[in-house]
């Protein structure tokens, strides 16, 4: 088996996993434990705080230690984590869902920037938006079908069901990357720096180089925008717009769609429109999702009316940033160095993705105490907010993709 063939079967069974423990989180939350909005926002935090306190150390490990050895290890964590949830959810207890939740993401934070640093050793330079747009067309094609299956499961039989799928695919994920061969040896321990010299190299890098600053800051406001609207989706769908479980899970499949559309459009995108053209798109038209939004929400007397709204935002809030995702992906692997890719990686998913906790509770407390209406005023608020940050910045300008810097 080819190393990038092994490498998109694993990522495929990876973010299988992922989306369905993100699509059955809060269906075992709101239906089996009760759960409100503040608490599902709380349980939405601690699977998503794992990008925030696993990302920095998990990049220096990709630059020291074996990738091949870093990707099984976040599998294992993966299958252990959706096994523990199954129990928590059977035992009733919120705080072991919570921590089990948080496991699987922690499993999900290494495998993700292992791959990524890996990625540019396995392909030609030139070849990057292409094998990127694939590896992400795996996670979007998976993210299409997770919320219908984890809806569909939730309301035929259990949402624990979703975890038990979560568990196959982490562990599908394992048998393609024991197929990987083993790579250069890892970096001699005496050799290494410390902790903090090392992700405070990676951290400088970003913070100094200008397209890798903007990216960052783009992605801070665009993730808390989108963890704040995954928090409070729950309660809008079930309460405010009077959908089924199985209708929830397939208007939040609007969202895998653009997705995937976006992963097979990105190559074609990259070849015709300068870079700012597609950075500036994806944040830009989440504003108008968000403004689908909450025009479903001002008139729900019609529960198709609602359904097909909340449908057509999810597809823009995936099409447009995927777009994004592939063209800053590429971006950031060929203006960082080799060694440094892991802890580069790094810093920028913290920016990803750190800040997805604190959305998804202020999405949870807005909601809860000003109700569904404020939540989502603050999701167009952030998701402009990233938009803006294109504007001003050196991405905004970007007539063309860089040459590979050299190491």
């Amino acid at each position: 088996m080819k190393p990038f063939t092994a490498l998109l079967g694993a990522s495929a069974g990876t973010h299988a996993a992922d989306q369905l423990a993100l699509a059955s989180l809060p269906l075992t939350a709101s239906l089996v434990l009760g759960a409100g909005p503040d608490l599902i926002g709380g349980l939405v935090a601690a699977q998503s705080a794992a990008w925030l306190l696993v990302t920095l150390p998990a990049g220096a490990w990709a630059d020291a230690m074996s990738r091949r050895r870093l990707l099984v290890l976040g599998l294992l964590l993966g299958l252990a984590g959706a096994l523990a949830a199954i129990a928590a959810a059977v035992a009733g207890g919120v705080t072991l869902l919570g921590l089990a939740a948080f496991a699987a993401a922690s499993g999900t934070v290494i495998y993700v920037l292992t791959a990524i640093a890996l990625l540019p050793g396995l392909v030609a330079a030139a070849d990057l938006p292409r094998a990127n747009a694939r590896l992400e067309l795996a996670r979007a094609v998976v993210s299409l079908a997770a919320p219908v299956v984890a809806g569909g499961l939730a309301q035929a039989l259990s949402p624990t069901w979703g975890y038990g799928l979560a568990a196959a695919g982490a562990a599908i994920a394992l048998a393609f990357i024991l197929a990987l061969p083993r790579g250069p040896a890892p970096v001699a321990p005496a050799a290494r720096p410390s902790m903090a010299q090392a992700i405070g190299t990676g951290a400088r890098f970003v913070w100094r180089h200008d397209l890798l600053r903007g990216i960052s800051l783009c992605a801070v406001f665009w993730n808390f925008g989108f963890f704040a609207l995954l928090a409070i989706w729950a309660p809008l769908a079930l309460d405010a717009l009077r959908l089924e479980p199985a209708r929830l899970g397939l208007a939040q499949s609007g969202y895998g769609a653009g997705l995937v559309l976006g992963a097979l459009a990105a190559p074609a995108v990259a070849r015709h429109l300068p870079p700012r053209v597609v950075l500036l798109f994806g944040p830009a038209v989440s504003v108008g999702a968000a403004g689908l939004f909450l025009a479903a929400l001002a008139a729900p007397a019609s529960p198709d009316g609602g359904f097909a709204a909340a449908a057509a935002g999810h597809f823009l809030v995936g099409f447009g940033p995927m777009l994004w995702l592939v063209c800053q992906t590429t971006l950031r692997q060929l203006v960082t160095p080799a060694p440094l890719l892991g802890r580069v990686n790094a810093t920028v998913q913290v920016a990803i993705y750190g800040v997805r906790p604190l959305g998804a509770l202020t999405g949870g407390v807005v909601a809860a105490q000003a109700g569904l209406g404020a939540a989502l005023g603050l999701v167009a608020a952030a998701f402009a907010l990233s938009t803006l940050v294109i504007v001003l910045s050196p991405l905004g300008r970007l007539r063309a993709l860089p040459r590979p810097v050299a190491a």
